[in-house]
């Protein structure tokens, strides 16, 4: 009955999502699969900090998507997130639900959900809301300024954000979870926020250094699109890996988020 209850929320979720140009119709797809996934074998708490990360993220993704229209082309995708970029943000959330339907008891599981939310929310809160940083932001690796929405660009706007961003899944994940003393609380919570941060600062980095970055010649500017760049140009690549896109730069975020949290909430 769970399953099929989380079937039922999950599936009206998603068709809202798709219906207010979110998701895309395979990104709605697979939001319902993994809504049902950790609806049903997590219960409510689960679900509470999963739709936390997916309601906060997208909200900012249409609250500030016209004032970033001009950054579109350096993006990989647009503001209809699809199930690469579901799957990227959320599959690790998914593993760790299935840990604790094999391991009921242990805390390392939701230690696991949680961290991984947090990560992906704290990079996404620092796109979003970084690009309006009022200095220009810099590269992570050489503090070199460069031009907003550039891969592995880096602001203290945007770091503030994601900061919030892992803050947020932090003490929602906290709240439903049984602490009972401040200190309990106080632990888990540091843990969640600071690996939050440390992931979205790995996103920063792959994104400087091993991120396929591709130049179009017609636009003269960088660009995560390919095979082609908004203006219909082929792209050809310019620096890191040809198989590392965006969408495993957001996985490794979410696995980096999930693990710290585990090293740093178990006791």
């Amino acid at each position: 009955m769970q399953i099929l209850l989380g079937l039922i929320l999950a599936g009206g979720v998603a068709l809202a999502a798709w219906r207010l140009r979110l998701l895309s119709g395979s990104g709605a797809a697979a939001a319902a699969g993994l809504g049902t996934l950790v609806f049903g074998l997590g219960g409510w708490q689960w679900a509470v900090v999963l739709i936390a990360f997916f309601a906060t993220s997208s909200g900012l993704t249409r609250l500030f998507g016209r004032r970033k229209q001009h950054l579109a082309g350096a993006f990989s995708k647009g503001g209809r997130r699809d199930a690469g970029q579901v799957l990227a943000n959320g599959g690790v959330a998914g593993l760790a639900v299935l840990a604790h339907a094999v391991w009921p008891a242990a805390p390392a599981p939701w230690l696991l959900f949680c961290g991984a939310l947090a990560a992906v929310n704290a990079d996404t809160w620092a796109t979003e809301l970084g690009v309006f940083s009022p200095s220009a932001p810099r590269l992570i690796t050489s503090l070199k300024t460069v031009a907003r929405g550039t891969s592995g660009a880096i602001s203290v706007a945007g770091t503030l954000a994601a900061v919030a961003g892992a803050l947020c899944i932090g003490l929602l994940g906290v709240w439903v979870w049984p602490v009972t003393t401040p200190a309990e609380f106080a632990g888990p919570l540091a843990a969640l926020t600071l690996a939050g941060l440390a992931g979205s600062l790995v996103d920063s980095l792959l994104g400087a250094t091993l991120q396929a970055i591709y130049y179009c010649p017609a636009c003269a500017r960088e660009t995560e699109r390919h095979p082609h760049h908004t203006c219909g140009t082929a792209t050809r690549l310019l620096r890191g890996l040809p198989w590392l896109d965006n969408d495993g730069v957001n996985l490794a975020c979410a696995v980096v988020g999930a693990l710290l949290a585990l090293l740093g909430g178990v006791r």
